[in-house]
């Protein structure tokens, strides 16, 4: 339900308390008439240093998401975003889908996850050979490799930066991110992808593509696109990439 500050609409943000970056990026782009409320997943050990503890991660994340959408849901949205990413890839195209109709149910909602805006960004970029990267210990990796097979792309390479805990995903600086697209680059390569939301990276994956002459996509960009244009909502931001930009 709209309202004075969202004129246009108002969207539900499902984000782990960890992430201090998702909000930053909607806000950032600055789309008049648009509010968000955040509701937080409660994650007291954010400990991610490897598969055991990632999948631990992963718990905490499903015992808390439903107080989290019930939070979002006493601002009166008119739509979810999943401003979290791995677990919108877990299962493949499935189980993505299998989580989308829970969250429907749940909040009567038109619902925005990022596996699913990563998939139709590609597929209005027209993108098919993709390599991409992640904060993730490699449990999380083959899971995001998995949806984007099942999805219909050929992935190249994919890499995940192997972050100790959740809050120093936030902490990855700009140098380092350019050091991994350059390793996953290549001539054969038709687009970067980025997930894992509280990794900064809009703005680098703007410089990114100018340099490197084709679309890199940031999760929190995708799923920002994602949730305006089904929205009905067609404003074109600047600086944020070639989707907000131009799609």
């Amino acid at each position: 339900m709209t309202n004075a500050v969202g004129t246009r609409a108002v969207f539900g943000v499902i984000v782990p308390s960890t992430n201090t970056v998702v909000e930053h990026d909607y806000w950032r782009a600055a789309i008049p008439g648009i509010a968000y409320r955040a509701g937080s997943m409660y994650i007291p050990s954010p400990v991610m240093g490897d598969d055991d503890d990632f999948q631990a991660l992963l718990g905490q994340i499903r015992a808390s998401i439903d107080t989290a959408v019930r939070d979002a849901l006493t601002a009166e949205p008119d739509r979810m975003v999943m401003g979290m990413s791995a677990e919108t890839f877990w299962g493949g195209v499935e189980g993505n889908a299998a989580f989308e109709q829970r969250l429907r149910a749940r909040t009567g909602l038109p619902v925005t996850t990022g596996a699913s805006s990563c998939r139709a960004a590609l597929r209005e970029l027209g993108c098919h050979r993709i390599a991409v990267f992640s904060p993730y210990q490699p449990i999380a990796d083959k899971e995001v490799g998995r949806f984007f097979t099942e999805a219909g792309f050929d992935v190249a390479a994919i890499t995940g930066l192997r972050c100790p805990t959740a809050m120093d995903i936030a902490r990855v600086e700009s140098p380092r991110l350019r050091e991994v697209v350059a390793d996953l680059d290549g001539p054969g390569v038709e687009a970067i992808v980025q997930v894992g939301t509280n990794l900064s990276f809009v703005g680098l994956a703007e410089e990114l593509e100018f340099e490197l002459g084709k679309p890199v996509i940031a999760i929190n960009a995708a799923t920002l696109w994602h949730a305006l244009r089904e929205h009905g909502i067609d404003d074109r931001v600047a600086g944020a990439g070639t989707l907000l930009r131009e799609h």
